[in-house]
């Protein structure tokens, strides 16, 4: 796949996952452009949660996160034929973002929280179930669901081990 010339290349310190998931993207058969949108917007909230979390954000990153967000995603071919099935999803993942950040920060981090971070790949769900029609989306559901490179010991982890008890 190569990227429209629109698009500045992800930037995020971790092009290993950038690479997986284009590899992920090809098996299941996403176009170039549904792919690219969903690089785009993988780099840029990997970029928006370093930044949350007061880690170091590269000059590159935030350049590619500003060009990215504000004049490649709005523009790329796949978004704007389904931004009406794809701009719910998007917001909805944002919503849960927030939440899992605010528990987070108030030292509640849990299985509920864990789940809420995921929502890039209801976006990934979406997009094979927009190209390819529900009955492909159901077959590989869990194939999507195995994209998700974090389980939920080690994200616990990084909480210390006063997080993760509670069932509220």
């Amino acid at each position: 796949m190569t990227a429209p010339s629109s698009w500045l290349p992800a930037a995020h310190k971790d092009a290993a996952v950038t690479y997986t998931l284009r590899k992920h993207f090809e098996t299941l058969m996403l176009p170039t452009e549904a792919a690219e949108w969903l690089l785009m917007l993988w780099q840029a909230i990997q970029t928006f949660d370093d930044y949350a979390d007061g880690d170091q954000v590269e000059r590159q990153a935030l350049d590619a996160t500003i060009w990215n967000t504000l004049v490649a995603m709005p523009q790329n071919p796949f978004f704007m034929r389904h931004a009406a099935s794809l701009l719910p999803v998007l917001s909805t993942m944002v919503l849960k973002w927030q939440a899992s950040d605010r528990v987070e920060r108030e030292g509640s981090a849990d299985a509920r929280s864990f789940t809420w971070r995921a929502g890039y790949y209801e976006l990934v769900l979406m997009a094979v179930q927009l190209i390819h029609g529900p009955a492909a989306a159901t077959s590989v559901a869990h194939k999507v669901l195995g994209i998700y490179g974090e389980n939920l010991d080690s994200y616990l982890a990084e909480f210390g081990p006063k997080q993760g008890g509670s069932d509220a």
